[in-house]
């Protein structure tokens, strides 16, 4: 038995007015989705526990089978081992984005989370220039992909509150500033890092242009090293994963995944859809389990872009969903679960908490023992989008975590 897991990161969101009450999934030309969901098992899943908040990690931990209320530590170590930087338990590591603010009568406003989706080469040469000007022994920055980075504090403090760039775009950043024990040094560090960047010959080439500059660091998901049983352990499966988001390869390093690169894969609406199809497919000729994830939607939400969401989700469809159902035919028998991780609402440009739907589709269809010969939820009527909640007889799991225990042991 081969196991795919497909996420369309925050495909889900609420209905819009200029979709005529549709959201966009259900506005989105999503046939492939749909012939799943039609010939699968469909449900509801809460993959974002009361007591956390609705981030991606906490999301894919659920998904991938782990408890985040036991395993969750924080989003920059996750980050922080893809990119290959070795924790000790005293360091606390800090998701460090790129930013741009905006200077206006009320001060600074925070203006793109994203830098303008700065390119990592452009990102790397400013990180660098950071880590030589405000590193020391104690702090140390590190490069990522894009606008997405490290900062690790020896001996730092981790009881900082601190409020994700993305949830407060558009919005005057002294409201949201590090507070509590050890944020003056989180706010002397982003000051300062405004000085080294305002007149870096990066930034100087963006202006030039009229792109975004990356004027500004921002700090916040900070962590220590999770703790995370193998999958292999937990499941009997020797897994990998595909992601162009170190947050996920994260997970995967912890949970001792391969970690599948894919050439072209940007974690953007460029991202390189068939070759993620490709290369997972052709890796369950050596692996038992892959999960592939696709950032694009989410992004678009965050950006509050309509049209580009639809887009990311119908290029989700098209290129990744179609290509993978029609490969995997190729295996004599396997399992695919599709779902998006979180909903990130056009309305309010950031993750929220409500439950997901998702399907799972056996290649063995009825002939499995032990499955219902019917389930309420199942027919050609049935398309893959947040209306699935509304069918009575569905599975719902109110923990997330507990969705890949079913999806791999049917229990």
């Amino acid at each position: 038995m081969k196991y795919i897991v497909l996420v369309g990161d925050g495909m889900a969101d609420r209905p819009l007015e200029e979709l005529g009450g549709k959201t966009c999934l259900q506005a989105a030309d999503t046939p492939n989705m749909d012939k799943l969901a039609s010939s699968g098992q469909v449900g509801m899943v809460r993959t974002i526990p009361e007591e956390l908040h609705p981030g991606s990690d906490v999301a894919n931990l659920s998904i991938l089978g782990y408890n985040p209320l036991i395993y969750y530590t924080g989003r920059a170590p996750l980050e922080a081992a893809s990119l290959r930087v070795d924790l000790s338990s005293q360091d606390v590591a800090y998701r460090c984005n790129l930013v741009t603010l905006t200077i206006k009568d009320n001060g600074a406003i925070m203006e793109d989370y994203s830098a303008g989706h700065i390119s990592s080469e452009e990102a790397r040469l400013l990180i660098e220039d950071i880590d030589k000007q405000l590193g020391n022994d104690n702090l140390r920055f590190y490069a990522g992909i894009g606008y997405r980075h490290i900062m690790v504090w020896k001996n730092g403090k981790e009881d900082v509150e601190c409020v994700p760039p993305h949830d407060i775009t558009g919005k005057p950043v002294v409201d949201y500033l590090p507070v509590g024990d050890g944020s003056d040094v989180l706010r002397r560090i982003m000051a300062d890092s405004s000085v080294v960047l305002k007149m870096h010959p990066v930034n100087i080439e963006r202006r030039e242009n009229k792109r975004r500059e990356a004027n500004g660091v921002w700090l916040w998901g900070q962590g220590r090293v999770p703790q995370l049983p193998a999958f292999i352990k937990k499941y009997g499966l020797k897994g990998g994963i595909i992601s162009a988001v170190d947050l996920t390869k994260g997970i995967g390093i912890y949970a001792g995944f391969k970690i599948i690169d894919v050439p072209g894969a940007t974690g953007y609406l460029d991202t390189n859809y068939e070759g993620k199809a490709d290369y997972a497919v052709e890796a369950l000729n050596n692996l038992d389990f892959v999960y592939l994830h696709v950032e694009s939607p989410d992004e678009a939400g965050h950006n509050g872009d309509i049209d580009a969401k639809i887009r990311a989700i119908e290029d989700f469809d098209h290129r990744v969903v179609r290509k993978v159902t029609e490969d995997m035919e190729q295996f004599p028998e396997y399992r695919i679960l599709l779902l998006t991780d979180h909903p990130t609402p056009i309305g309010v440009r950031t993750h929220t908490r409500e439950p997901v739907p998702f399907v799972i589709y056996d290649s063995r269809g009825s002939k499995v023992e032990g499955r219902r010969s019917r389930v309420e939820g199942r027919g050609s009527g049935i398309k893959y989008d947040e209306a699935i909640n509304e069918i009575d007889s569905i599975l719902r799991f109110e923990e997330g975590y507990r969705l890949m225990d079913y999806f791999i042991k049917g229990k």
